[in-house]
């Protein structure tokens, strides 16, 4: 039986490969034969077969004969339609020009999508089911992408007629599609706790927190217990969504116990921690561990460079836009994807103060 399930999931796999090239263009007209395609994809003959026999019962693919290739039929009913708008509802003002976004977006692009933002953020909204549901209705369009939203907004928008997709955001357990990145905080603990660190901060937004811990949030208090430091609301703050609220979560941490270590998830928060350690003299890995949850190229150009994770953000971007010419065709795809990240530790981690 295992075995079964596994030849039709890479069925399925081949499946949706060969539907998406055709619908992008990547082959016209006719199909190439069966062997070379299974060469190409690296599967079986027999897998082949399966996967062009269901495109054929979709009427996509129709025989011309023994030995001929099969002629690829591209109806209304398959074909992305051109005005196919996507919309994009940033997290803050400033997202629309994060590289990462700016490639999203020409990506959609040129696969032929009208690609446009919405006039305003989540944080302009305020995180509002009621506001952002209004501006929705404001600024109609095809289908959604919605940017690191919070669990009560990525719900409502779960339950919309319109097709939408989590870009990041708190979205365990919510039927809807959606990316992310996944980071080994228990082996990153455990690397801060051999150098000697028990008080680690993690300043991350209210999304993460309410109304429950997102995945992530509780992957780093159980990678806490698991290095044998009891978790509190210290470890994980709560500070709301603004700057100042994050000024004032600084000021409480450092007035009693400062923290030996502070993770942050993103350049923003690095940025407003960074200018609140200059003002008080305090100096990375000297007083504390700095970490950024982020990827930026100009941590390049910081001396001692950031310790921050990576990842792939253009293939995060290409399953967006499989998701787009799914939905776009009347596909359902409420898939999850998770992409597996590398730490680079550069220079802002080291061994916890001494007398701190």
């Amino acid at each position: 039986m295992p075995r079964s399930s596994s030849f039709s999931n890479v069925t399925e796999q081949v499946v949706n490969l060969l539907r998406e090239g055709m619908l992008s263009g990547r082959w016209r007209g006719t199909l190439p034969g069966r062997d070379q395609l299974a060469g190409e994809l690296g599967v079986s003959n027999t897998t082949m077969e399966a996967a062009m026999r269901r495109l054929a019962k979709e009427g996509m693919l129709v025989s011309q004969g023994t030995g001929k290739r099969r002629r690829i039929v591209l109806s209304e009913g398959n074909v992305v339609p051109r005005d196919y708008r996507v919309n994009f509802l940033s997290y803050e003002s400033f997202s629309p020009g994060l590289p990462q976004v700016l490639d999203l977006l020409a990506q959609l692009r040129k696969a032929g999508f009208a690609v446009d933002f919405a006039p305003k953020s989540l944080l302009d909204l305020g995180m509002d089911v009621k506001r952002v549901a209004q501006h929705v209705q404001q600024n109609p369009a095809d289908a959604w992408i919605v940017a690191s939203g919070s669990r009560e907004v990525l719900e409502w928008f779960c339950q919309q007629p319109t097709p939408s997709y989590a870009y990041f955001g708190n979205k365990s357990d919510i039927p809807i599609a959606g990316c992310s990145v996944r980071r080994d905080m228990p082996k990153l603990i455990r690397r801060l706790v051999e150098l000697g660190h028990r008080r680690i901060v993690l300043l991350i937004r209210e999304e993460h927190l309410k109304p429950k811990h997102s995945f992530f949030a509780t992957l780093f208090l159980e990678a806490l217990e698991e290095a044998g430091i009891t978790p509190s609301s210290y470890n994980l703050p709560e500070w709301g969504y603004q700057p100042e609220g994050l000024r004032r979560c600084l000021d409480s941490l450092y007035k009693v116990t400062p923290p030996t270590v502070l993770i942050v998830t993103e350049m923003s928060i690095l940025l407003a921690v960074r200018d609140f350690q200059a003002q008080r003299g305090i100096i990375a890995p000297r007083d504390v561990s700095l970490i950024s949850l982020d990827q930026n190229q100009f941590f390049k150009w910081c001396d001692p460079q950031v310790a921050h994770f990576v990842w792939d953000a253009k293939s995060l971007n290409r399953r967006v836009v499989r998701w787009a010419k799914h939905v776009a065709v009347g596909i359902e795809d409420r898939r999850q994807i998770f992409t597996k990240t590398s730490f680079v530790e550069g220079g802002t981690i080291g061994p916890a103060p001494q007398g701190r």
